[in-house]
């Protein structure tokens, strides 16, 4: 899974990618600081992972991991050039999804673009930026399938429809994911990777004294997110940069001193999660390591193998399955196995959240 992290200038962006990555993005107080997109590793937190380890003692625990991109500022006519904005809409069109960084915090300190603190009115500004670019390119592939379809080409025919929607979805000043298109239709428009299409989480940046109930820029965001179906985590960029140099014990009570209890990655990824409709499997390797992995949910068995390897894909023969929770329950893959919780799986097996897996494969 790939994150783009996007918003104005000046509103957190790169603080908050440091915070989730460990990374060292440049983060300062004027516009455009970013200009290359960064893009930085988040291992995910997996409670499920630490207790395997208990139960199994492997040597070497090994967890699933996110990617996130640092995506430089979007300013008002991006779409049109502004600001190197087309190249940084570019870096866009190649996440799974978006986290749109909404500055909701008040300091001198740092300047804002507009000179004052509005988060809605920078949300309009940048998906509107978004639509803009999503029309034009629309525009372009429309007129291309417009000449195909004449010709009689039913895909043509089956994409121009799609795309006709789509136009008129943007210019109606909506995102192209209001019209909850099936799998099947965005099929037909894989040529034309679109902006607003994509699911959308947003960071509300607070300051440290607001974190536990956010504060009026934060419920401003909220209630926008649930009037487009998406959702909000509040976030002090601030406060969790702090906790990059720290160790796990000392972050976890430095955030309890905010009576804060999960940190801003975690909230992020399983929001994130949601999102895009993941889950999480794991492998067992010998005796040497346990390692999760990411799965959209719904693929089936030889997929998820392929994520492992791609010859354990192609010479899939079975899977032997056991279910996280038998393994805590009964505290060893032996016992769990002794109690009949424990299945072997075909090829048409789909993979449930939280599957552990041992894959059987022909070789060569």
């Amino acid at each position: 899974m790939k994150l783009g992290i996007i918003g104005l200038p000046n509103v957190g962006k790169s603080t908050l990618f440091n915070a989730l990555t460990g990374g060292h993005a440049p983060a300062s107080n004027y516009p455009f600081c970013t200009i290359d997109q960064n893009v930085g590793v988040a291992i995910v937190p997996d409670e499920r992972l630490k207790k395997l380890g208990e139960i199994l003692r492997p040597p070497k625990l090994t967890p699933t991991h996110i990617d996130f991109v640092d995506i430089a500022g979007l300013v008002k006519g991006a779409s049109h050039g502004e600001g190197l904005g087309n190249q940084f809409l570019s870096h866009i069109r190649n996440v799974d999804a978006i986290v749109h960084v909404v500055r909701c915090f008040e300091d001198q300190n740092v300047a804002h673009v507009d000179a004052t603190i509005n988060p809605l009115r920078d949300i309009e500004v940048v998906e509107t930026e978004l639509m803009l670019a999503d029309l034009e390119m629309v525009e372009r592939r429309l007129s291309k399938m417009q000449k195909l379809s004449r010709a009689g080409t039913a895909e043509a025919e089956k994409e121009g429809e799609l795309l006709g929607r789509i136009k008129e979805t943007l210019e109606g000043g909506k995102a192209a994911q209001s019209l909850s298109l099936k799998q099947s239709d965005l099929e037909h428009i894989t040529d034309t990777p679109l902006l607003t299409i994509k699911p959308q989480l947003y960071v509300a940046n607070i300051d440290e004294q607001a974190i536990t109930d956010g504060n009026d820029y934060s419920r401003a965001v909220a209630e926008h997110a649930a009037a487009v179906h998406s959702e909000v985590v509040n976030v002090s960029s601030k406060l969790e940069s702090e906790l990059t140099d720290l160790s796990p014990e000392e972050a976890k009570e430095f955030l309890l001193s905010y009576s804060v209890t999960e940190s801003s990655l975690a909230k992020v990824i399983k929001v994130g999660y949601r999102l895009l409709d993941l889950i999480t499997f794991y492998t067992i390797a010998g005796e040497n390591e346990v390692r999760a992995w990411t799965l959209s949910r719904g693929q089936k068995a030889p997929t998820a193998a392929g994520k492992v390897h791609s010859d354990m894909e192609k010479g899939f023969i079975k899977a032997e399955v056991i279910k996280f929770e038998d393994l805590e329950k009964y505290g060893s893959e032996h016992a769990a196995r002794e109690h009949g919780h424990w299945a072997v799986e075909g090829k048409d097996y789909v993979v449930q959240d939280g599957d552990v897996l041992t894959v059987k494969f022909h070789t060569g």
